[in-house]
């Protein structure tokens, strides 16, 4: 199985404010709990503006966490959800789906109308 972090997860794990997800993720088999290119650019530019997670502490979570490429299987998917305005939630999605992945956030309602989309709120 393949889990996908949306990006307040990532920012969740980071900080540790979490026990239940950072238990959950640690729990995990090694390479399953991945992070998408997508995040990446949206959490890095983040950090890049002094918001957390300090650079060095992403870099860190990066040394150990496998981040998988938005790749052309990931495009076309995202060529087929219902359309929504300039949405990161949106490309990680479709991501998600070409990689028959479960996206892990606390957000649920930005992904809820996407048919087939597997979805799961560690922090629950």
């Amino acid at each position: 199985m393949i889990f996908l972090l949306d990006a307040n997860a990532l920012i969740c794990f980071a900080g540790g404010t979490d026990p239940k997800l950072v238990d959950r993720i640690r729990s995990q088999p090694a390479g399953s709990v991945r992070v998408s290119s997508i995040v990446l650019a949206e959490v890095a530019l983040g950090s890049e503006n002094g918001h957390a997670p300090s650079p060095q502490l992403l870099d860190a979570i990066l040394a150990v966490m496998p981040v998988v490429a938005f790749d052309e299987a990931a495009a076309l998917a995202y060529a087929r959800l219902p359309f929504r305005r300039a949405r990161f939630d949106r490309l990680l999605a479709a991501h998600a789906l070409s990689l028959r992945g479960t996206v892990v956030t606390s957000n649920l309602a930005a992904f809820a109308d996407i048919p087939g989309l597997l979805v799961e709120d560690w922090t629950a």
